[in-house]
C-alpha cells in the first residue's frame, strides 16, 4: 500500500500550469456540494490562550462523486509571521481512500489552499458580474499570498481590468505587489492608495483579503456605487453593509459563525433572510443578482474544494511521476 508525499514546488508548477483547469475542479464541487454529494463538517478550531490572535484549523470533508476521496486540511493562522519575513499560513492535506480509510497522501497545503480561494473567488467574480469578465477598476484590500493569487487566477482567466488600486497596513507590501506582482502591460494603471476609503470609492471590483479580526469599513455609503465585493477575509465589513447588499455565501450554515460579517448580520437581525443565495444556486440561474445595490461574496471555506483540488493535484503528479513514495510508510499490515 503506497503513501506519497507532493511537495509545495511540485503544486505550485501543477496549479500555475493549468489555472483554467483548477477553477473548473472548483467549480465541480461547489455544485457537487449543492446537490448532497459531500460531507463538510464544521471546521474545528484550536486555539491558545496565551496567543489569541493564532489558531490552528481542521477541515474534514468528503468529497463524492467521480471524485470518491475523504480527507483533512490541517491550516495554522499566525498573523506575526509577516512580520518574521515568512507566510501568515502553513498547511498540509492528508487525502484517505473512500473505500479502506488508510491516508494514501500528504500534500502541502497552503498552495493548494490559496488557489481553491482564488478559485471561488474569480467564479464569484464572474457570476455576479453577469457572466463578464471585465472591469474598469480593480481594488485589492490587503496585499498577501490569497491576494496574490486571487490576482493571479483573474488575470489566468483573461480578465480584462482598466486599473488597480493596492491599499495594505504595510505599504511596503502593497509596493511588492505593485512592482512585483501585477502585470502592468494588462492594465492602464496600478496605484498604491494610503486609506482602504481611497480604494473602495468608484472601483468595480473590491477584494478584501486581511487578517482582520473585526469590521473596520463601517460607512455603507462606501458603496453607493453598487460594486462587487469579494468578502475573502470575512470580518471588514459592518454588518449593516451587508443588509443593504445582495449576499452571494458558499454555505449559509458554514458561514454562520466565528464572528464573521454574516454572523453578525445574523445576530443583529435574527435570522437570515439577508442572504440571496449560494454561489452554486448563483452559477444554475436559481437566484439573480442586480447592480442595484452591491453584491457581496462571502466564503467560509469548504474542506470539500480542498479535497478536490487536492485529488487533481494528486493525479497529475502522479502521470508526471512527480510523486514521492513511502513504501514502508505502512508496516506490519498483516493482521
Amino acid at each position: 500500500m503506497d503513501f506519497s508525499i507532493i511537495t509545495g514546488k511540485v503544486i505550485h508548477e501543477i496549479i500555475h500550469a493549468d489555472i483554467p483547469a483548477c477553477v473548473e475542479r472548483v467549480k465541480s464541487a461547489y455544485l457537487m456540494h449543492e446537490d448532497g454529494q459531500t460531507v463538510n463538517p464544521d471546521s474545528y478550531f484550536l486555539r491558545f490562550p496565551e496567543q489569541p490572535r493564532n489558531r490552528i484549523i481542521a477541515l474534514p470533508a468528503f468529497l463524492g462523486g467521480d471524485v470518491g476521496v475523504s480527507g483533512i486540511k490541517w491550516i495554522a493562522s499566525y498573523p506575526d509571521n509577516i512580520r518574521r519575513g515568512i507566510p501568515r499560513a502553513s498547511a498540509a492535506l492528508l487525502l484517505n481512500s473512500y473505500e479502506t480509510g488508510y491516508p494514501f497522501a500528504c500534500l502541502e497545503s497552503s498552495i493548494i489552499s490559496a488557489a481553491r480561494t482564488a478559485g471561488s473567488a474569480a467564479l464569484a467574480a464572474e457570476w455576479m458580474n453577469g457572466g463578464k469578465r471585465a472591469v474598469s477598476r480593480l481594488s485589492i484590500i490587503g496585499n498577501g499570498l490569497i491576494a496574490r493569487y486571487i490576482y493571479a487566477f483573474l488575470l489566468a482567466l483573461g480578465w480584462e481590468i482598466g486599473s488597480v488600486l493596492l491599499h495594505d497596513l504595510d505599504k511596503a507590501e502593497s509596493q511588492r505587489f505593485a512592482t512585483q506582482v501585477c502585470k502592468p502591460g494588462r492594465h492602464g494603471a496600478i496605484d498604491c492608495v494610503s486609506s482602504f476609503e481611497a480604494a473602495v470609492t468608484g472601483s468595480d471590483l473590491i477584494v478584501l483579503a486581511t487578517v482582520a479580526g473585526e469590521p473596520y469599513i463601517l460607512d455603507p455609503a462606501l458603496f453607493s456605487h453598487n460594486p462587487l465585493v469579494l468578502n475573502i477575509s470575512l470580518r471588514d465589513l459592518a454588518p449593516e453593509i451587508l443588509l443593504g447588499s445582495y449576499n452571494i455565501v458558499d454555505d449559509v450554515e458554514h458561514v454562520m459563525k466565528a464572528n464573521t460579517s454574516p454572523h453578525l448580520a445574523e445576530r443583529l437581525t435574527g435570522g437570515r433572510s439577508f442572504v440571496t443565495g449560494t454561489l452554486a444556486q448563483l452559477m444554475r440561474g436559481e437566484r439573480r443578482i442586480g447592480r442595484d445595490k452591491p453584491a457581496i461574496f462571502s466564503p467560509f471555506g469548504l474542506g470539500v474544494l480542498d479535497l478536490a483540488v487536492g485529488r487533481w493535484v494528486y493525479d497529475v503528479a502522479g502521470a508526471r511521476g512527480q510523486r514521492i513514495v513511502v513504501d514502508d510508510f505502512f508496516f506490519e499490515m498483516a493482521r
